[in-house]
């Protein structure tokens, strides 16, 4: 089995709730984590909430009025992480503000080119993880995922996973008797994501990332178009 003690993960918790409260989606990013340290993973995991993230699309929103801004800090541990979780909670059956918020950053870095000319975020892989008790898992995942390979991240076959109780009002994923940490459903899926996750960025890696031809910025905007015939009636 190849060996992963070279990588780098990072889970963002996009809870709504600031440290020391009791985070559930954290309950769940703890299944995933426990599979990578066992492998030799360097894992980091950030309650976004805890950080005076501003709100913006721009690098450094210090730059564009803000006083303070956490989150250039947080975005090199992004770009030092092969690997990136992003995990919420579901309010009104959507993504949690902060979950929004974090993308939105993320979306200020990505037109940042890498040493080949590529988007930053190429050569990574992204997952995502989901808990909460009202409907819109899928939903959620959907949004997160497709946000994060526009980006410029890849994403592995089942990449995401997550927890809801029945709908309505309820015990959340650590509460007493939820169900939620021996649910074998959640459970697989946690733990097919993460060495779906493993498995690629190893082969990422491995290979020197995405390859560099037909997808450099820098390229295309010199004048190479890369077979691309834009006919003359156009």
């Amino acid at each position: 089995m190849p060996e992963y003690d070279d990588l780098r993960a990072l889970y963002l918790n996009c809870t709504l709730k600031r440290s020391p409260a009791v985070s559930h989606t954290e309950g769940l990013i703890d299944v995933s984590r426990k599979i990578m340290e066992k492998q030799g993973v360097q894992v980091d995991v950030i309650r976004a909430i805890d950080h005076d993230i501003a709100t913006g699309v721009w690098p450094d929103m210090t730059e564009h009025g803000w006083a303070t801004d956490a989150w250039p800090a947080i975005q090199e541990q992004v770009m030092a992480a092969d690997i990136l979780v992003i995990a919420g909670p579901i309010w009104l059956g959507d993504n949690s503000s902060v979950t929004k918020r974090v993308i939105e950053r993320l979306y200020g870095n990505s037109s940042i080119l890498n040493e080949h000319g590529q988007y930053a975020y190429y050569g990574r892989v992204g997952g995502c993880l989901i808990t909460g008790n009202e409907d819109g898992v899928k939903h959620c995942a959907m949004n997160v995922l497709y946000s994060l390979q526009h980006l410029g991240y890849t994403v592995p076959p089942q990449a995401d996973a997550g927890w809801i109780g029945e709908a309505g009002p309820g015990p959340s994923y650590l509460d007493q008797g939820s169900g939620g940490p021996d649910n074998d459903f959640t459970n697989r899926n946690a733990t097919f994501m993460t060495w779906n996750l493993l498995h690629l960025a190893r082969m990422i890696r491995d290979s020197g990332g995405i390859p560099a031809y037909g997808n450099q910025r820098s390229e295309w905007d010199a004048g190479c178009r890369y077979d691309f015939e834009n006919p003359e009636y156009r």
